[in-house]
């Protein structure tokens, strides 16, 4: 599967910015860090280091995903942060439009995943090597062809929200690897990074950083 890279060309917004960190709302088609080779060298980090010139990174999210993404502006915030995405004391929040509809009101997908070599960078379930990979769902408006869900990753696999949307039988609309058919024809991955939840790295104090969902 091939894929021509052509990013959006809007700026992304900045949701806050102190002399510690920057939260920004992430466009979908655009990737976190530089991809291989020359032609995806254009990513979030890159557009922003020119106002920001001691961005660090903490965390990534996908391509085609939205939404709230954080960075370090100092050696010491980016310690922290990543820290706290490391034992897993960040509340993130998504929302996305899954195919079908999903039953129960709530719900668990705990599946373990691994990367899909010969696939790549598709992962898959694997009961035997996969890392363990928890998602907690709740349902916020169920038709009978789609579902738009609240989604709260308990661990941060690669593509895990993704395919354990999948898995379940209710993947996200318009993902290019995991879903198929109708479900696949979308003008992007139905799928925002609505919120998180941090503890800023300098005052302690939690802070909660949101985007509006735009679909």
């Amino acid at each position: 599967m091939s894929f021509v890279y052509d990013p959006p060309q809007d700026a992304p917004r900045i949701i806050h910015a102190d002399h510690e960190i920057l939260v920004v709302n992430k466009p979908s088609g655009l990737l976190s860090v530089p991809g291989r080779g020359p032609d995806k060298a254009d990513c979030l980090i890159e557009r922003l280091r020119g106002a920001f010139p001691t961005i660090l990174l903490v965390h990534r999210l996908d391509q085609d995903t939205s939404g709230v993404m954080i960075f370090g502006l100092t050696p010491h915030a980016q310690r922290s942060l990543s820290k706290q995405f490391e034992e897993r004391r960040t509340k993130k929040a998504y929302v996305a439009r899954v195919a079908g509809r999903l039953q129960p009101k709530t719900g668990r997908v705990d599946l373990p995943l691994i990367v899909d070599w010969p696939n790549r960078p598709r992962q898959k379930v694997d009961h035997e090597t996969g890392k363990p990979a928890v998602t907690d769902w709740r349902v916020m408006k169920a038709e009978d062809h789609e579902t738009r869900v609240r989604l709260s990753p308990v661990t941060g696999r690669s593509h895990q929200l993704r395919v354990h949307m999948a898995e379940s039988g209710h993947p996200i609309l318009g993902d290019p690897l995991y879903a198929t058919g109708w479900a696949a024809d979308h003008p992007r991955l139905m799928l925002h990074a609505e919120s998180l939840r941090v503890k800023h790295p300098e005052t302690g104090i939690q802070q909660s950083f949101n985007a509006p969902v735009p679909f």
